[in-house]
């Protein structure tokens, strides 16, 4: 294990698993030695997914015998080893930190501070939003809120990536803040506006925040009889407005190389921008003009043009 510590070799993951069987078999101290020195023996995320996960699981408990005392005494040091792990590699070993603390408070809490500590430089958005599915799985939702809300800064969504695998997460987080409140609501649309550019994704989530009231099931299951939300004031007025944005610039892009193959697609495209459009109280003036513009800039693309005159006038 020493030897191949710092060359890593591609057996490493079935000897670690060997050396964790032979301390069992030896016995709780032998356990608890390769425990206290893990950092001479394993990777930070070899000690945490295989040797804590191993020591913890309940047919180690039952193969050795161990009274209420050795048991806590185990799961301390397999706390202890998991916390060491998170804060020297926190992007492999968070996740597995906080599982593995679940039953003690005080380091679960610290578990989380350290997520909060490294979510700012050296966790992407992947990691950020799986943790946060994960405390909310677990009754946490303001700490999954609180982690959404900082993958959120790490992502950027550009307009022509509607298939993009964070779009999920996205519309998750959306839907756990509008759950959360109005006040949650508030403070993540304009991160959702500054990182995601794509139209489809930001009507999609303008679409869900005017079908519901925010917070209409309270933490506490209790009910709240609030209005829905209006789409002439903030918070959803600007998501509205980079809604609409994000049409007009995604059209743009899409119209300078764009292929006679492709023309009704676009159409369907322009259909589904004019619905966004019409949620804007001012929104029919705004779509003629837009189509108007339109007309006017592309018009050397006379098929095109004359199917969008078709469609819209």
């Amino acid at each position: 294990m020493r030897m191949t510590l710092s060359t890593l070799n591609w057996r490493r993951r079935e000897m670690v698993r060997w050396l964790v069987t032979c301390a069992t078999e030896v016995g709780v101290y032998a356990l608890d030695s390769i425990m206290q020195t893990w950092f001479t023996l394993f990777t930070p995320t070899e000690a945490t997914s295989i040797v804590a996960t191993t020591v913890m699981s309940n047919s180690t408990i039952v193969r050795l015998h161990l009274d209420c005392h050795q048991q806590e005494k185990l799961a301390s040091s397999a706390r202890t080893l998991a916390l060491q792990c998170a804060m020297k590699d926190p992007q492999n070993c968070a996740l597995s930190a906080l599982t593995l603390c679940e039953k003690d408070h005080i380091a679960f809490e610290t578990a989380y501070q350290i997520v909060l500590d490294a979510a700012t430089t050296g966790m992407s958005y992947t990691q950020l939003f799986t943790i946060a599915r994960y405390m909310e799985h677990r009754g946490y939702p303001m700490r999954a809120y609180k982690l959404a809300t900082l993958a959120m800064t790490h992502l950027n969504l550009s307009y022509n990536q509607d298939t993009h695998p964070a779009i999920n997460d996205v519309l998750w987080a959306c839907a756990l803040s509008h759950s959360l409140g109005k006040n949650e609501l508030a403070a993540i649309i304009p991160l959702v506006v500054k990182s995601v550019k794509c139209a489809t994704v930001l009507s999609d989530i303008l679409r869900r925040c005017t079908l519901t009231t925010p917070g209409m099931v309270g933490l506490h299951g209790r009910r709240n009889s609030g209005k829905l939300m209006s789409l002439d004031k903030a918070p959803l007025r600007q998501l509205l407005d980079a809604t609409i944005g994000a049409y007009i610039n995604t059209t743009h892009s899409r119209l300078t190389h764009i292929s006679p193959r492709h023309y009704s697609e676009f159409i369907e495209f322009l259909s589904k921008a004019r619905e966004t459009f019409l949620m804007a109280h001012d929104g029919h003036i705004q779509f003629t003009q837009f189509i108007d513009n339109l007309k006017q800039i592309y018009k050397g693309k006379k098929k095109l043009m004359m199917l969008v005159r078709e469609r819209f006038g």
